[in-house]
């Protein structure tokens, strides 16, 4: 069983403009790679998600890719 990142590096608050962060969590494609694979706690991966939404409607991350 993967641990979460969020918990093991102690980020309490996911930042929509730290980019190279959410990158971290974007399949080849740009979509959100799934808890499962990730090994995230559900909490997190909901509030990755809503970073990840914000940063790609400010234009900092794509939709999609290639």
């Amino acid at each position: 069983m993967k641990t979460c990142y969020f918990t093991e590096n102690n980020i309490k608050y996911i930042d929509h403009k730290d980019v190279d962060l959410l990158k971290k969590f974007l399949n080849p494609h740009a979509r959100i790679i799934s808890r499962k694979r990730s090994g995230i706690t559900a909490k997190h991966q909901r509030n990755l998600a809503t970073a990840i939404k914000r940063a790609r409607f400010m234009g900092l991350l794509p939709f999609v890719s290639r």
